[in-house]
Parts: C-alpha cells; sequence; structure tokens
C-alpha cells in the first residue's frame, strides 16, 4: 500500500474459472485453439501425404520387381537345355511339368506355364488346366518378343510374362508364361508404416504441449481476458471515443500526442496522423497548446482556437498507479451563438420553397421549366444557377445513365442578367469529366459541396480556360444537386456563389435539395409531354421506309409528302423477291390521324410477310383484304374499339401490288381500288395500264385479277396514291393528264421523273398525303443466264453437273463450284425422285449466284432432322446450310425450287 494512492483491485481467480481458463485453449474459437487445429491439420496431412507416397512407391517398386522376377524366370526357362527337343517330344507334358514345377518353386513364383504356338497349356500348377487355352496376350512374343503384362489373380493383382521359345534356326516353336502375385513382393509398407505412425503421433502431443503453453502464456499478457472479449472491450472503446460530440485527446508523460478522436481533429484543426508528435508541433494555439502540455488539471477553462470558443477539461492519468500522461476533453460553445439567427434563416427559406413551387413548372416546356428554376434561385440562394440536362431528355427521351451520356445547358440566370458571364452558353453540349462534382454527384446521386473552387483540382478539369476564366470572375463556391424524378436521373443543377457571400455550408444542402426535386418533377412532366408529342409526329415517319433494298432489277426512286395537318395513311415499298425480281407496293388507308397511319404500318407489315410466301399479286390483294376486313370488324364502331369504347373504325384500303422479272421482263400486278400505274416506254410515250380495277381492300365479296405486261428495258413504270392526282379544285381526270404531261419526255432518270412531276402536279396547300415511286427496268442478259432440261432420270444428273460446272467456270465463279454442285445434285435428284417431269435447271448471276429447278409438282420439300439410323434426309439440310437463302415459290404449271449462294 502506497499512502494517499487507493488500493488497486486485483482479479481473484475461482477455481471454477481456472479450469474452465484450462479447457478455454481447447476451444476453437480461441487463439491457442485455432493455432491448435491447423497444427493438427498440418501434421494429418503431411502425414496422410507421407503415408500415400510410401504406399505408391512400394507398389511401384514391388511391381517393377514382380516384372524382373517374372521375365528372367521366362527368358530363363524358355532357353534352358532341353526345351526346345521336350517340345518335340511325343509326350511334351510329361519332360516339362517336372521341370516347369521345379523352376517355379526355387523362384517362388506362383506358375511357371510352357505354352505351345497355338496357345494350348501343356504344364500348369494345377494339372487339371494343362491342355486348356492360356489366358493373356500371345500375339508378339510369337512374333519373337518378351512382354510383361498385369492381370487380375485369385490372390490379387499379378505381373505376368511371356517370353518365345526358339529352336536352331530362331523359330518360335513355343512359349513360356511365368507370373508372380504383386502381393508377395511388397513387404516395405507393413515395415515402415508403423514407424510413420509414430511420428505423426509424437508431432501431434508435441503440438498439444506447445498449444497450452501458448495459451498459458497469452492468458497472462491479457490479463485473463480472452480475444472475444479484449475485441469487445476495444469495439466499445472505440465506438464511444469515435461517437462523442466532444473532443477526446490523451498525451502521454513525454509530451507527445498519444491519441486524437475525429471530433478532436476538427475542432483543433489536427494534421493527418497527429499521433507520437509532440503538443508543440502540432501548429496549435500557443495559449491551447501550453494547457494540453501543463501537466495540470483544467475544468471547463474557455479558450479561442481560430474562429472556435472551446471549452476544455483536462485530468491528468497517472493516479492510482496509471501511466502517466493527461486526458483532455473539448468542447465547442460557438454553436451556442448561431441558435439566435437561424430562425430567421429557416423562415427565408420557407418563403423561397413556397415561391419555387408556385413559380416554377408554369409550362410544359423543358428549356422554359429550366429557366424558372435559375430565376427563382438567383440572389436569395445563389448569384449563379445553371442548369444541365442530358441530351436525351430534350428530346423528350429517358436517359439510361446520365453520367456517360453528353449534357446540354438549358439554362443560365445571374444577378446581373443581360451582362456577359463566363460559364457555358445556354446550348452548350458538352461532357462532364469523371473528376468533376458534377459527374461524382450523378454516379451517386448526392448533391456536392464545393466551399472553395480554387483548390478543387477536379472540378478545374472540366475546362482548365473556362475554369480560370470562372475564378477570375469572383466565383468562389458551388453546391451541385443531381436532378431525379420518378427515379430517373435527368440532369444536374449548379448553385453558384460569388467570393462576397460566404461559402456554400452542408447544411444548406437539404434547401438545394428540395428546389431539385421540384424542378425534377416539373421537368420531367414537361419531358413526358414532349416524348408523347415527339411519338405522334415521327409516327408516320417511322412507319415508313428509310431507305430502299438493294436489288439489280430496278432503278427506282421516291418521294413521300404528308398533308399540311394530321397524319395519312399512304405508304410505299420496295421489296427484293427470289430470282432477282423486285416488288413495289403502294398504298393508301382511308381517313387520317394516328389510328390511319397505325393501320397503313400494320398494312404494310401484313405486304412484307405475305411477301416472303411468293405469292402472285392477287391472293396477296385478297390476304389484305381479309384482314381489313378483320380490323375493320374488330375495331369498327360495332367492336371492342367502337363507339362504347371510343375507337375509330376503318372504312377500307387501297393498294397496287406489282411484280416485275428482268430474266423475263415480264411485270405482273393487281390493284384493289387503286389509281392504275403508268407507263413511260423509251421513246417517252405515256401509257396507263388498263388493269383490272378491283373493289377497295376491306370490302370482300369480289375476286382481283391480275394482269401481266412486257416492260422493254429502259421503261419507267410510275406509281402513286390519289393525293398526287386528285385535289379539292380539280378533277380525277385533269390529273391525270397533268401526269401524262409531265412523264411525256424520254430519257429521265428516276430522279428527275419524281422531280418534275411534284413540281408539276403537287398542290399548294395540299389536304392528303402523297406518295410517289418511278422504276426504272433493267434486264438480266442472256449472258447471265443458263438453263438446262433435265430428264426424270438419275443418271442424267452427272451430265447437268458437269455443265454446270463448265458454265461456272466459263462465269469466273469456280470458288463456288463446289457448293453450286453439291445444291443442284440435291435440288434435281429431290425433283427426280418425289416430282413429275419436265425438270428443268437455271443458273441466274446476279448479286448471287440463284439456282432453280422446276417441275410440275405442287408439292414443297420440307427440312427436316434425320435420325442417325436414317439413310437420308439430310440433303435439303445442307442446302440450307450452304446456301444464304433457300425457298419455293408456285407457278401456274408446277414450282420453282431456288436457292442463293454467295458469290466469292
Amino acid at each position: 500500500m502506497i499512502p494517499g494512492r487507493r488500493p488497486r483491485s486485483r482479479r481473484r481467480e475461482r477455481p471454477e474459472v481456472a479450469g474452465r481458463r484450462f479447457r478455454s485453449w481447447l476451444s476453437v474459437r480461441s487463439v491457442a485453439g485455432q493455432v491448435f487445429v491447423l497444427q493438427l491439420v498440418i501434421v494429418l496431412l503431411l502425414g496422410a501425404a507421407a503415408t500415400i507416397a510410401l504406399v505408391l512407391q512400394v507398389r511401384h517398386d514391388a511391381t517393377d520387381e514382380a516384372r524382373g522376377r517374372s521375365v528372367a524366370v521366362a527368358e530363363a526357362f524358355a532357353n534352358s537345355p532341353g526345351i526346345v527337343q521336350a517340345l518335340h517330344s511325343r509326350n511334351p507334358t510329361k519332360v516339362l511339368q517336372p521341370r516347369a514345377e521345379a523352376a517355379r518353386k526355387k523362384s517362388g513364383l506362383d506358375f511357371v506355364v510352357v505354352v505351345t504356338p497355338k496357345g494350348i497349356r501343356l504344364t500348369h500348377p494345377k494339372p487339371n488346366r494343362i491342355g486348356k487355352h492360356f489366358i493373356g496376350a500371345i500375339g508378339r512374343p510369337l512374333r519373337g518378343h518378351t512382354i510383361t503384362e498385369s492381370r487380375p489373380g485369385t490372390l490379387g493383382p499379378a505381373m505376368q510374362a511371356v517370353a518365345p521359345i526358339f529352336d536352331s534356326h530362331h523359330r518360335v516353336v513355343g512359349l513360356v508364361g511365368a507370373g508372380i502375385t504383386i502381393q508377395k513382393v511388397s513387404g516395405l509398407a507393413n515395415r515402415q508404416l508403423p514407424l510413420l505412425v509414430g511420428a505423426v503421433s509424437a508431432s501431434l502431443v508435441l503440438a498439444t504441449g506447445g498449444t497450452a503453453l501458448v495459451s498459458r502464456r497469452l492468458r497472462r499478457q491479457t490479463r485473463g481476458l480472452d480475444p472475444v472479449e479484449m475485441t469487445r472491450m476495444y469495439e466499445h472503446h472505440d465506438a464511444v471515443l469515435h461517437s462523442v460530440r466532444e473532443g477526446v485527446l490523451i498525451v502521454g508523460g513525454d509530451g507527445r500526442l498519444v491519441l486524437a478522436n475525429d471530433e478532436a481533429r476538427r475542432l483543433l484543426d489536427l494534421p493527418p496522423r497527429p499521433e507520437g508528435r509532440l503538443v508543440d508541433d502540432l501548429g496549435l494555439e500557443p495559449h491551447v497548446a501550453d494547457v494540453l502540455a501543463a501537466g495540470r488539471d483544467v475544468t471547463d477553462e474557455v479558450l479561442v482556437a481560430g474562429d472556435r470558443l472551446l471549452a476544455i477539461n483536462n485530468r491528468l492519468t497517472d493516479r492510482d498507479g496509471g501511466p502517466p500522461g493527461s486526458v483532455a476533453t473539448l468542447r465547442d460553445s460557438t454553436e451556442l451563438r448561431a441558435l439566435s439567427g437561424r430562425a430567421d434563416v429557416a423562415q427565408k427559406r420557407l418563403k423561397l420553397l413556397y415561391d419555387a413551387s408556385v413559380e416554377i413548372g408554369t409550362t410544359l416546356d423543358v428549356a422554359r421549366t429550366a429557366e424558372e428554376l435559375a430565376q427563382v434561385a438567383v440572389d436569395r440562394f445563389a448569384d449563379f444557377v445553371t442548369v444541365d440536362l442530358a441530351e436525351p431528355v430534350a428530346r423528350g427521351d429517358e436517359p439510361l445513365a446520365v453520367g456517360g451520356v453528353e449534357m446540354r445547358r438549358e439554362a443560365v440566370h445571374g444577378i446581373r442578367p443581360g451582362q456577359s458571364h463566363p460559364f457555358y452558353p445556354v446550348g452548350r453540349v458538352f461532357s462532364f469529366v469523371p473528376t468533376s462534382p458534377q459527374a461524382f454527384g450523378l454516379s451517386r446521386g448526392e448533391p456536392v459541396v464545393e466551399a472553395d473552387l480554387t483548390e478543387s483540382p477536379g472540378w478545374q478539369a472540366q475546362d482548365p480556360e473556362r475554369t480560370a476564366k470562372i475564378i477570375e470572375y469572383g466565383v468562389r463556391s458551388l453546391v451541385t444537386v443531381p436532378l431525379r424524378a420518378r427515379g430517373v436521373l435527368l440532369g444536374v443543377v449548379s448553385f453558384w456563389r460569388m467570393k462576397q457571400r460566404e461559402p456554400f455550408e452542408e447544411e444548406e444542402v437539404s434547401l438545394a435539395e428540395e428546389l431539385a426535386a421540384h424542378a425534377a418533377v416539373c421537368i420531367d412532366n414537361a419531358r413526358r409531354y414532349t416524348r408523347e408529342h415527339t411519338m405522334a409526329v415521327t409516327l408516320q415517319h417511322s412507319l415508313l421506309p428509310r431507305a430502299l433494298p438493294e436489288q439489280n432489277a430496278l432503278d427506282v426512286a421516291f418521294r413521300y409528302l404528308p398533308a399540311e395537318s394530321g397524319v395519312g395513311g399512304d405508304w410505299f415499298d420496295v421489296i427484293p423477291l427470289p430470282g432477282a425480281r423486285v416488288a413495289l407496293v403502294v398504298g393508301d388507308v382511308v381517313g387520317h390521324g394516328l389510328h390511319a397511319a397505325a393501320t397503313m404500318g400494320r398494312l404494310r407489315t401484313a405486304v412484307h410477310n405475305f411477301s416472303t410466301l411468293d405469292l402472285p399479286p392477287d391472293e396477296i390483294l385478297s390476304h389484305l383484304d381479309d384482314l381489313i376486313a378483320r380490323i375493320d370488324q374488330d375495331e369498327g364502331p360495332g367492336g371492342p374499339d367502337g363507339d362504347g369504347g371510343g375507337g375509330e373504325g376503318i372504312t377500307g384500303a387501297t393498294c397496287l401490288y406489282a411484280i416485275y422479272d428482268p430474266v423475263t421482263r415480264r411485270c405482273t400486278m393487281a390493284r384493289a381500288g387503286h389509281p392504275p400505274p403508268a407507263l413511260v416506254r423509251p421513246d417517252g410515250s405515256v401509257e396507263f395500264l388498263d388493269l383490272p380495277a378491283g373493289p377497295p381492300l376491306g370490302l370482300g365479296g369480289l375476286p382481283f385479277e391480275t394482269a401481266e405486261v412486257q416492260l422493254a428495258e429502259g421503261s419507267n413504270l410510275v406509281l402513286y396514291t390519289d393525293g398526287l392526282i386528285e385535289d379539292r379544285r380539280r378533277e380525277i381526270d385533269t390529273g391525270l393528264e397533268m401526269l401524262r404531261d409531265a412523264l411525256s419526255h424520254p430519257d429521265r432518270t428516276p430522279e428527275e421523273i419524281c422531280t418534275e412531276v411534284l413540281d408539276a402536279l403537287l398542290p399548294s396547300n395540299p389536304s392528303d398525303d402523297i406518295a410517289l415511286i418511278a422504276a426504272r427496268t433493267r434486264v438480266v442478259g442472256g449472258d447471265r443466264v443458263a438453263s438446262w432440261d433435265v430428264p426424270s432420270d438419275p443418271a442424267a444428273v452427272a451430265g447437268v453437273r458437269a455443265e454446270v460446272m463448265r458454265k461456272l467456270a466459263e462465269w469466273g465463279l469456280d470458288e463456288a463450284a463446289f457448293t453450286a454442285e453439291l445444291v443442284l445434285s440435291e435440288l434435281i435428284t429431290n425433283a427426280i425422285r418425289h416430282a413429275t417431269g419436265p425438270i428443268r435447271v437455271q443458273l441466274l448471276r446476279d448479286k448471287a449466284l440463284i439456282c432453280e429447278v422446276s417441275d410440275t409438282s405442287s408439292t414443297s420439300p420440307h427440312l427436316r432432322y434425320a435420325a442417325t439410323t436414317d439413310e437420308g434426309g439430310r440433303g435439303l439440310f445442307l442446302v440450307a446450310q450452304f446456301a444464304e437463302r433457300w425457298g419455293t415459290r408456285y407457278t401456274s404449271d408446277g414450282k420453282v425450287i431456288w436457292a442463293e449462294l454467295a458469290i466469292p
């Protein structure tokens, strides 16, 4: 006992605690237990590895020894004197059996067997097996080679050697087989395994003893606390130390800082990693450093530290036998002064939020809403406000990831409106660099505050020249807030303050977030309205072809002019067909509005689908007629979307469908209530083709008829809708005559025809859509077409293949010859087997090599997967694999199976 000191408490160890402590080192949760388990696992793994290695080595040595003994005995017996004479004696078994048994017993082998070249045993340890076939390989021994092989035996795996017996002429006259069980040879493992087990056991005993000593030493050093208790104690200590709103500093007896919590670092502006440094070297105010290093008790002493008033308490730690030093607590008392001004600030913020709710979102225009946000926040919250939206937002689209798209400056407003400013102007498109506060806020979805822009290298990296001008202009601080509405990031708003005002603080972020949240909802409403409006405007254009497909049959030009108001239902199409043919389509849905445009899109899609079936024009119009009737029934006044459901009825549509074949120069056409096409011949004469009119689509009940016209090369076929020739101020006949006059000029390209026709016939205020197509015909010459008639005889296929190969060589298509030969062979063979004659083969050289096989059958082949046991059925599968496209089209006298092959 020391006078003046209180006795230190001593931990008394109860008997049950001591017993529990003795057992605790065996627990896996303790460090000693974990070390013991690790040592145990290592010892067991090493012991297991040594045992496995020993067994494998013994097995390998035993196998080698068994192989060597078997080979030695077999070769020695095969080369022993008198063995050849014994084999040629009248009773070889009588002579060889005693000698073989004697050799087996002396060598310790399991068997020594003499075998004839035919594999019949002459000797065996078991006499009842003499005369039976030898079990083992005798092929190589009969050729003069000694072999060894491992075979299963009754007592385990055995090694067997077979050696040839040579006569004086070096011919194999017999074989000697000798073998021994491998288990007889292996005995090393049984002798060394006990020693290995003993070493492992000794290692376990040493590991147990070492773990006990380590556990006892750890207990003494930790004063009886186990690792879990120590961890919990330090976790509680750390949580309390860093969560309190008071600064805590521990100074050692040598005047060095031992510990400082987060609050103390903030209040005293301590440098990074101050622990271990002298208090006088931390850059503190002199009077604050004197109090901390004086080594005396201090109670609620108020000191000035920078712009803060700190209440300091200091207590010595060497009382009651503790270590020398002191503990100081700091409390910031400057917050009490700020309470009086907070009420006034809160009232001003509420007024700003109320004005923002009234003044932002007065229109459904994205740009105007962004300007209203900038105007309401300037002067009362910020000196400048910039609003940047993702580029798709201005168009009404929804950005998938704002951080990775270009931004557009939508609004800039400042305290001096009308004067120049250093910020990006409105309309500027740019991207935020990843280090900028705006990019960081967008990626995290959180606001970012930059109190001093001169010390923000990430912001300055956005545009060094521009940011330098901003700082030179006097802008000091920034708070940027992402514009988020309904889970979608739309952009970012940035609030800027000049150096004459206080910089933004963290507590002002909530007001910026409120302003941004309300503005984001208004901007999103405007964006949605813009998107719906844009969708209505672009629907009509999206349903029409934007570019013409590649084809060599026609040189095509087109024009489409919408009406001045509303959305119409006119459409056109150019559809490539098999055999280098091309389909031209022009149609007009009766009526206007989105419903007519949507119906037009459905009809255009249906025409594409029907065209893939390669149907004639009259059948395609019949299918469209049925489709229009169903649409009219389902969505008309009496259907689900009729008067009761608010739908718009459909009264019908017109359509003209034409197919041009550049090989035969024939054009097959059919129309359904559509104006007739105009044919401009090479000499400039114009003719309106007399096609069967047919009823408009949707009326039903009447068939459609086709007409076929032979077109000269260089003719122009002009298709159009009634909006071109019919107007409120002129009759349709007048429009047709005007069209004839506009077309009556030779040697004009399709582009020139479209331009001249629109210049002559386009009304000043068109009330209906206008679709116009001008197509100049081309011809596939005879030098690019070859055809052969094929007899219905499989033997004729070879001759056709030879002709095809010669033609392809003439065309310079040797690289495609093999594929063409394979495809044509399959198609011709199928036609001979399954169709009726006559059979005709045609090759057409266009953008691709087109192979066609025609017959008079109407049965179409079908692709199927042949089973592994099927002898056939894989031909069409090969055709589909090698051809770019293939299919079937029907003609008036049968069908044509075609395949397109890519030309290298």
